[in-house]
């Protein structure tokens, strides 16, 4: 008989390690999430001033095309722009248009340059596009708006409808017009205005043509006081009163009144100005009467230069170069810079 083996019907199954899955514990977790948020701590403020070091330098690129359009302006014309004319009639609307509007041909927007001179005479209110419906006042003019502005958006009034601007005409230290005599103020700008370079003997490099302003700003207005010095301190504007204005200046750029279009060197760049809208007290502007807007009362103007951008404002100045000045500079100097023949001397960083 032959040896058989017997082998078990059952193989024999190999021994297998248990599986275990890999995953994070918690604390492990927490640590990570703890890294993650310190890199973000530490990105952001960086992301943060990089996105405001290219919008800064958008708004001088702005700044420089105004600049250029004012010299081909006065080049073709032989005078610089007024900040509006005025026929001597209060109820007359016909040619208040503001001098940005005069210099959209300078700026490559010929169209839109030959639809606002053709509509000189009419109210900026109602005068339309070749089209007939497109108001000229709700179009959105970039070349005119600050990148950080954070009001960049049409104001509705009624039938009317605006868009706004952040970069504002240099309109003097405090006086602005006269009616009766149709004496215009210190600055760069004046309501029928035919300013040449001749007349800036302060020198054009010494002498602010635009700066920022922030849109929407409140204001008091029509006061209808008699002629009396600029203030030194903010505090004094709300005393002199005038009808309450909610965020309604520099919310026009068709306007060529100074409230709308313009600023003046009463107070330093971003100096907060308290006056009382609606029961609240909010930094705002303060203008006498707006010119062209009665036969005899003077317009007196405290309209600060405003920014979004830290510490600063962006400027041009009349020979077209840029600068950003800041808040801390001196009140004089700012002054010295608003006007074009004051003979004061202009030294010193700003």
């Amino acid at each position: 008989m032959k040896n058989h083996r017997h082998c078990s019907p059952l193989k024999a199954l190999p021994y297998r390690r248990a599986a275990f899955r890999n995953a994070f514990t918690l604390v492990e977790l927490l640590v990570v999430i703890a890294i993650i948020g310190t890199l973000v701590g530490l990105l952001l403020p960086a992301v943060q001033a990089a996105r405001e070091a290219a919008r800064r330098s958008s708004c001088q690129n702005n700044l420089r095309q105004l600049g250029v359009a004012l010299h081909n302006f006065e080049s073709a014309k032989r005078t610089y722009p007024p900040s509006r004319e005025w026929n001597g009639d209060p109820n007359s609307d016909a040619r208040e248009w503001s001098a940005q509007t005069r210099l959209l041909p300078f700026v490559e927007d010929l169209t839109l340059g030959a639809e606002v001179a053709r509509n000189l005479d009419n109210s900026y209110d109602t005068a339309t596009r070749s089209d007939g419906s497109t108001l000229i006042s709700s179009l959105r003019i970039p070349v005119l708006l600050c990148p950080a502005e954070k009001n960049d958006k049409p104001l509705v009034d009624g039938a009317e409808r605006h868009y706004p601007l952040n970069y504002a005409i240099n309109m003097g230290t405090w006086f602005v017009f006269e009616p009766v005599s149709k004496t215009g103020g210190d600055g760069a700008f004046q309501v029928n205005g035919r300013l040449k370079p001749a007349s800036f003997t302060d020198g054009l490099s010494k002498t602010l043509a635009f700066s920022e302003v922030r849109a929407f700003t409140s204001y008091r207005r029509n006061s209808d006081l008699n002629f009396f010095a600029a203030p030194s301190s903010p505090s004094a504007i709300d005393g002199y009163g005038g009808e309450e204005k909610s965020e309604g200046g520099h919310t026009e750029w068709v306007d060529g009144k100074t409230n709308q279009t313009g600023f003046t060197a009463v107070f330093a760049p971003n100096t907060s100005v308290p006056i009382t809208i609606g029961g609240k007290v909010v930094d705002g502007d303060w203008t006498n009467r707006r010119e062209g807007t009665d036969a005899t009362k003077p317009t007196l103007a405290a309209i600060t230069s405003r920014s979004y951008h830290a510490g600063v404002v962006s400027s041009a100045l009349m020979d077209g170069s840029v600068r950003s000045i800041a808040n801390s500079i001196d009140g004089s100097l700012w002054k010295a810079l608003s006007t074009r023949a004051g003979g004061e001397a202009v030294t010193g960083d700003y």
